[in-house]
């Protein structure tokens, strides 16, 4: 259960995070698109799960690596983004979101 007070917090930092994908996700992954599906923060609102979505999926595991070796970076420049609607801005883990690629699968095995 999250409390309303994360979901808030979650939905805020999905809509920045987005943002800041939007304008600078190609550069860091050599051109490919980066979205956010989902942000996940812990009931202390010190870690956020950040899942992304990365199209085209080649390479995904080294596209997320890039990410996360940005991290503090992000972080940083979510603190200036966020400086007056947060006091603590949470550290950042990058998962892939592969749920478009599970629904492909699945899409094929019923059409075989």
């Amino acid at each position: 259960m999250t409390s309303t007070r994360q979901h808030k917090v979650s939905k805020l930092l999905l809509r920045e995070l987005a943002d800041y994908f939007q304008k600078h996700g190609s550069s860091i992954c050599g051109g490919k698109m980066v979205s956010v599906t989902v942000v996940r923060i812990s009931p202390d609102l010190g870690v956020a799960k950040v899942y992304l979505s990365i199209f085209p999926s080649k390479d995904l595991d080294v596209a997320v690596q890039a990410i996360s070796d940005l991290a503090p970076m992000i972080r940083n420049e979510m603190g200036k983004r966020m400086r007056n609607q947060l006091r603590h801005i949470p550290e950042f883990i990058f998962y892939p979101d592969d749920s478009l690629d599970y629904i492909d699968n699945i899409e094929n095995l019923l059409n075989d």
